[in-house]
């Protein structure tokens, strides 16, 4: 039984700030790497962000980079994704997801190689 549980989602003006989290139990993240996707209507899913747990290494989107920014509380098994000047571009639901399908040097940025999924947050920038 395992169960990723996303918060903070909410409504925000362009430039504002939004810090999403993601909750895990019956699964220990320090075996997964951990990724934020996400989906605005009509178009594909994509790679936002991810965090190897026992690495610590993190990876961005490009036009993320400068803006998100990924951590993590090992006693509490959570992720958190630091939103700051936010875009209306960057309106979708955001979900978490953990897969065991990473390296030192790599993570996937495929969802089909992702095992686990949150049920996702929805982030609305306004302009």
């Amino acid at each position: 039984q395992v169960q990723l549980v996303e918060s903070g989602g909410g409504l925000v003006q362009a430039g504002g700030s939004l810090r999403l989290s993601c909750a895990a139990s019956g699964l220990t993240f320090s075996n997964y790497a951990v990724a934020w996707f996400r989906q605005a209507p009509g178009k594909e899913r994509e790679f936002v962000a991810a965090i190897t747990w026992s690495y610590g290494k993190t990876y961005y989107l490009d036009s993320v980079k400068g803006r998100f920014t990924l951590s993590r509380d090992n006693a509490m098994n959570t992720v958190y994704l630091q939103m700051n000047s936010l875009k209306p571009e960057d309106t979708a639901v955001y979900y978490c997801a953990a897969t065991n399908s990473f390296t030192f040097y790599y993570v996937s940025r495929d969802p089909s190689e992702y095992d686990f999924w949150g049920q996702g947050t929805q982030v609305t920038v306004s302009s």
